[in-house]
C-alpha cells in the first residue's frame, strides 16, 4: 500500500532541491509524495539582513505553521535556519545524513583568503562570518549580502565578467579596424558571441547582473553550493571548520513533523548527524542569540565521544572558544555542561551584545 505525505518547502531552488532528496528518500520506502511550496518572511522581504529581520525563524516559522495547522504533514528545512525553541508538539522527526559543514570562499579566480588583496571586500550576511572574516584578516572590508546561493556567486562574478565582456568588445571594434592587414594579430581568437556562448548559464546570469558592491569573495555553506549545483561552475577554497566554526547544524537537512513523526525517523533518520546536530544545537540553545547569532559549533563523532568546537563572538570582535571531547552516551546533557562553562567565562554575553548591536 502507497501512502502520500504533503512536506512543506520554501521555493528556492536550493530549498527544492534539498526537498526533492528528502521526497526520493520516501519514495524509496513507497510513499507518494507532494511538494508544497510556502512563502516565508526571509523571503518576502529581500532587502534586509537575516539579523534585522528578527532572533529566529526567518525561513522556517511559516512552514512550521502548515505542519501545526495539519495543512501538510511535514516541513523541510536547512538545519542552520531552525530556531532551538519550536511549537507545541511539532518536533524534529528527521534529520539527513549531513552534507560537508564547512564555509567556503567563492571567488573569480580561485584565491585563497591569505592571497586576497589588502582591503579586499568580501561579501556575507552572517553576524559569524563577518566575525570570523575579520579576527582571520582585519583589513578585509565586509559588506552585506542577501540573495539565494546562485544570486550571491552572480554578484562576485559579475564585475570581472563584465569588464572582460566590454574589453573584448573593444578588441573586437579594433579587429576590425585592422582587417586585411597582415601585420595585426587580435587579442583574442574569439569572438565576443563565440566567447558569450562558451560560458556556463551562473556565468550568463552574472553577466547581465547589476551590482551595487563590487565583492572579491563571498563566504557560503559548501553544502549549499554542492547542492545548488554550482560548485562545478565557480572558483572556490574550503575554510577550516576549527577556524571558521559553522553556525549549529550547518548541512544538515532536518524534517519537521507532529502526528506522523514516528515514521518519518524511521525512514530518514541518519543517527550520527542526530548526534552531532544535538550537540551543536543544544550549545546554541544554552548560549541564546537563536539562528542568527554570532556563534559557531561544530561536533564531529570520534567512537564513543563527540569532539565539538564553540566560538562566541561580541560586537567589537571579542571572542570566547573552546573545545572538548563530550561522551556520547550522555551527549546532550554533556553538551549543556560545556555550553555552562562557555557561559562563564562570558559567551552568552558577547552573543547577547552582538545581536543587540545590529538590531
Amino acid at each position: 500500500m502507497t501512502t502520500t505525505l504533503r512536506l512543506a518547502t520554501r521555493g528556492s531552488d536550493l530549498a527544492l532541491r534539498q526537498a526533492a532528496s528528502v521526497a526520493e528518500a520516501l519514495e524509496d520506502h513507497r510513499y507518494e509524495v507532494e511538494l508544497v511550496e510556502v512563502e516565508t518572511e526571509g523571503d518576502r522581504i529581500t532587502d534586509e539582513l537575516i539579523h534585522r529581520l528578527g532572533k529566529t525563524g526567518a525561513f522556517v516559522r511559516a512552514l512550521d505553521e502548515r505542519v501545526v495547522e495539519g495543512d501538510v504533514d511535514a516541513a523541510v528545512h536547512s538545519m542552520k535556519d531552525m530556531p532551538t525553541d519550536s511549537p507545541r508538539d511539532l518536533v524534529v522527526a528527521g534529520v539527513l545524513e549531513r552534507g560537508r559543514p564547512n564555509d567556503v570562499l567563492v571567488t573569480p579566480d580561485g584565491n585563497t583568503l591569505e592571497e586576497l588583496p589588502e582591503g579586499a571586500t568580501v561579501g556575507t550576511s552572517s553576524l559569524r562570518r563577518r566575525a570570523q572574516l575579520l579576527d582571520a584578516r582585519p583589513d578585509l572590508t565586509v559588506e552585506p549580502l542577501r540573495g539565494n546561493v546562485d544570486t550571491r556567486v552572480e554578484k562576485v562574478l559579475a564585475p570581472p565578467l563584465q569588464a572582460e565582456h566590454e574589453t573584448r568588445i573593444e578588441a573586437d571594434k579594433d579587429r576590425k579596424g585592422h582587417i586585411g592587414d597582415d601585420d595585426y594579430e587580435p587579442e583574442y581568437d574569439r569572438r565576443p558571441e563565440e566567447w558569450f556562448d562558451s560560458l556556463s548559464e551562473i556565468e550568463r546570469n552574472a553577466l547581465g547582473r547589476e551590482t551595487d558592491v563590487a565583492y572579491d569573495a563571498i563566504v557560503l555553506a559548501e553544502a549549499g553550493l554542492r547542492r545548488s549545483g554550482l560548485d562545478r561552475h565557480v572558483e572556490f577554497v574550503r575554510l577550516p571548520p576549527t577556524q571558521f566554526v559553522p553556525a549549529p547544524g550547518q548541512g544538515a537537512i532536518a524534517v519537521t513533523a507532529t502526528e506522523r513523526a514516528e515514521e518519518l525517523n524511521d525512514v530518514l533518520d541518519f543517527p550520527r548527524t542526530r548526534v552531532e546536530t544535538t550537540v551543536e544545537r543544544t550549545l546554541l540553545k544554552e548560549l541564546g542569540g537563536g539562528c542568527i547569532a554570532p556563534i559557531g559549533v561544530y561536533a564531529v563523532l570520534q567512537g564513543a565521544y563527540v569532539h565539538v568546537t564553540a566560538q562566541a563572538f561580541g560586537p567589537d570582535g571579542d571572542l570566547v572558544e573552546g573545545s572538548r571531547d563530550l561522551p556520547v552516551e550522555k551527549h546532550a546533557t554533556a553538551a549543556a555542561d560545556f555550553a555552562a562553562d562557555l557561559r562563564d567565562r562570558g559567551a552568552a554575553d558577547l552573543i547577547d551584545r552582538a545581536t543587540e548591536a545590529t538590531e
